[in-house]
């Protein structure tokens, strides 16, 4: 047999059996004979009888040079080798395989692929948006640089024991100087590790598949309605339909005037700030100040990789922009330290606590390409690295939304009179909202509740995964700040429980004190002017009287020992004596008496 033509002719893209060129199947043994001494070829010998015979001499060499052991053990290795090789180009060959409707971005962890800037990703699926929003390309970030990041990305790492599955929780340590509501211990993981554990694909939202937003063009206020215009005045009917969870739904959710939220809707912002909105991806960190309430505080200890990965937005309104801008500067790009300031006009509501309200529950609507994102008050400073407070919060619980309960408080009714009495809100309004949801079937919190711990949030923090059920939670939760007050700590469990008696959902709620190992709470810019004031005004306190004039103490001549005693040899200085050595009875006295006597004169 000498050439190819003798072999048969392998078909396209095909590992199984041979054909002749005739189209018969070859006999089972020509084709084990021909293609054995390939497989055994270990130098460049063709398939000749030049090969074949160098090959025979090459075994017979071995087999002559080895003994049995060694032969059989060569044979072992040569067996283990291919095994390992099999097994090997397996996990390669799965691993190359991606799942269907997946993408792999710059070679990233498929753990960490949605969770890089805007620019450097392809935009999410799952927000159910009832507008498709354009995809909007910064221009001014270039192929090299997104390169240069994707090779410091953390890599992925597997952990086979969580490093706080030992950790105890412990109250917040006893201080005697500091009575109210402290901070407690709470285990972090490293960011890098935090990145690791991050879920591969979104929590699954149940029942609710696709949310959708109702616009009208054209409002009409009718009597039985409350509500504001710039949340559509929903009715009664309307928002008893909100509750009722299917596949698919259409509520209210503010910004009922246009199709994009902030664009002629209320609540109105730039539409080069609009596109910086849309561009986020992944994670956003937001925060607000509307009246001058507060002064800006600035994120500490945030990663690098965040700073790079997170976006990080401040709303202001134009009266707090021109207050900022008499202190602090605004660069080009329009931040403030790790801030992205977005003015906002056209503000709906004159309470500016009210219009805060957009921001905090409707950030799902102004970011709608943002899987993740965390809401701090304006009072508050952000001290730990948002990846860290994710994977605390969400990821090692299985949860999409987290919010911290009321470090004092439990019950709605409790939380409805401690508002009245600090004149939060009128109280005739306060009245009306908690009767209307007694008629509904509110009652007072108890043990019958469990596992849900609290009804009053402590609403300055919220972390949330962007899925159709959460939300469709804070929708309905924002509608009810629109239709009653704007404490939402009073209507947060009446949302949260009629949403829970239809699907297996809830808002999980961990301990204030964790909540105050991440957030540093300042005073409002009001109470600290305030106190500042109080200070400057009080008297200055009285001089000190001047210190007492030194006692100078005469100072006793020492008594000094004639030169003769000093000079004298075997003689000791002599010291003070002690209490022992003056009483009459001891020993000491008595020899030293015995010893005044004159000593005999010898000759």
């Amino acid at each position: 047999m000498s050439g190819g033509a003798s072999l048969g002719l392998r078909t396209s893209g095909s590992y199984g059996s041979l054909q002749q060129p005739n189209g018969q199947s070859p006999s089972p043994s020509p084709p084990v004979a021909v293609r054995k001494p390939a497989k055994m070829s270990l130098g460049g010998g063709g398939p000749g009888a030049g090969g074949r015979g160098g090959e025979r001499l090459l075994f017979a060499r071995i087999c002559m040079f080895a003994g049995r052991r060694r032969r059989m053990l060569l044979l072992l290795l040569v067996a283990v080798a291919l095994v390992v090789c099999f097994l090997f180009s397996s996990l390669v060959s799965k691993d190359e395989v991606a799942a269907p409707g997946t993408e792999t971005m710059l070679g990233l962890s498929d753990h960490v692929r949605s969770f890089v800037n805007p620019v450097w990703t392809s935009s999410l699926s799952g927000n159910d948006l009832n507008t498709t929003l354009p995809t909007v390309k910064q221009p001014d970030i270039g192929h090299e640089k997104v390169q240069g990041l994707s090779r410091s990305f953390p890599p992925a790492i597997h952990l086979e024991h969580h490093p706080c599955e030992n950790f105890s929780f412990s109250p917040p340590p006893i201080d005697r100087k500091r009575t109210g509501p402290r901070p407690c211990p709470v285990c972090y993981v490293p960011v890098d590790q935090a990145l690791a554990l991050m879920p591969a694909a979104p929590t699954a939202s149940p029942i609710l598949q696709s949310l959708n937003y109702l616009s009208e063009d054209n409002l009409v206020l009718k009597e039985s309605n409350s509500g504001s215009l710039f949340g559509g005045y929903p009715s009664l009917e309307q928002r008893d339909m909100s509750f009722d969870i299917k596949d698919s739904m259409t509520v209210h959710c503010g910004f009922v005037r246009g199709k994009i939220p902030g664009l002629n809707t209320g609540f109105d912002v730039d539409e080069a700030d609009l596109s910086e909105m849309r561009q986020c991806q992944g994670t956003v960190v937001a925060s607000a100040i509307f009246g001058y309430y507060d002064i800006m505080q600035q994120p500490e200890n945030i990663s690098e990789f965040s700073k790079d990965t997170v976006c990080f937005f401040m709303f202001l309104d134009e009266e707090t922009e021109a207050a900022i801008k008499n202190t602090t500067a605004v660069d080009n790009m329009k931040k403030i330290g790790l801030w992205r300031v977005v003015v906002v006009h056209n503000l709906p509501y004159s309470d500016a606590r009210r219009n805060g309200k957009i921001p905090k529950l409707l950030l799902h609507r102004l970011f709608p390409n943002a899987r993740y994102s965390l809401w701090i008050d304006g009072k508050l400073k952000l001290v730990k690295d948002p990846y860290q407070l994710l994977e605390r919060f969400l990821w090692r619980k299985n949860v999409s939304f987290a919010i911290s309960r009321h470090y004092r408080r439990f019950d709605v009714f409790e939380e409805a009179e401690a508002n009245k009495a600090g004149g939060k809100y009128d109280n005739a309004s306060i009245d009306n909202q908690i009767e209307f949801y007694k008629r509904e079937g509110l009652t007072h919190y108890s043990s019958a509740k469990l596992p849900i711990t609290s009804d009053v949030p402590e609403g300055c923090v919220i972390i949330r995964e962007h899925i159709p059920i959460t939300n469709l939670f804070t929708c309905l939760w924002f509608n009810e700040v629109d239709r009653f007050t704007s404490r939402d700590q009073i209507s947060f469990s009446t949302v949260r429980d009629k949403i829970r008696s239809r699907v297996n959902w809830t808002a999980d709620m961990f301990l204030d004190c964790e909540r105050r190992d991440f957030v540093v709470q300042a005073y409002h810019r009001e109470l600290m002017e305030q106190r500042l004031a109080a200070l400057r005004s009080q008297p200055p306190p009285p001089p000190l009287p001047p210190p007492p004039p030194p006692v100078v103490h005469a100072q006793q001549p020492r008594k000094m020992l004639p030169d003769s005693a000093s000079k004298e040899p075997g003689r000791a200085s002599k010291k003070p004596a002690g209490r022992r050595s003056r009483k009459s009875g001891s020993k000491r006295s008595h020899r030293t008496k015995a010893s005044s006597g004159k000593d005999p004169i010898r000759l």
